[in-house]
């Protein structure tokens, strides 16, 4: 997702993302309610804060055994790969 396609699903949903020059962050803010925004160090962790907030937090939990799973896995396969 490149940041026009971010700002326009961001859009959909009922928030406004803007691209801080200096230092390369994101910054979104409920459209209705500017008091509810993020900043993000990337698309991904914007689009991500973006969605736990509209689905209330409901999948947070398991985006952390995702990313738990996926480091898992990925220094298994390292750790295997490297007795090869």
């Amino acid at each position: 997702m490149n940041f026009k396609e971010l700002k326009t699903w961001a859009a959909d949903k009922g928030y406004d993302v803007m691209k801080e020059s200096k230092c390369g962050k994101c910054v979104w803010t409920k459209i209705d309610d500017p008091s509810v925004s993020g900043v993000a160090d990337s698309l991904q962790l914007t689009a991500q804060s973006i969605f736990n907030h509209f689905t209330h937090y409901k999948w947070v939990e398991y985006q952390k055994e995702q990313a738990d799973n996926k480091i898992h896995h990925h220094s298994a396969g390292s750790f295997y790969n490297f007795y090869e």
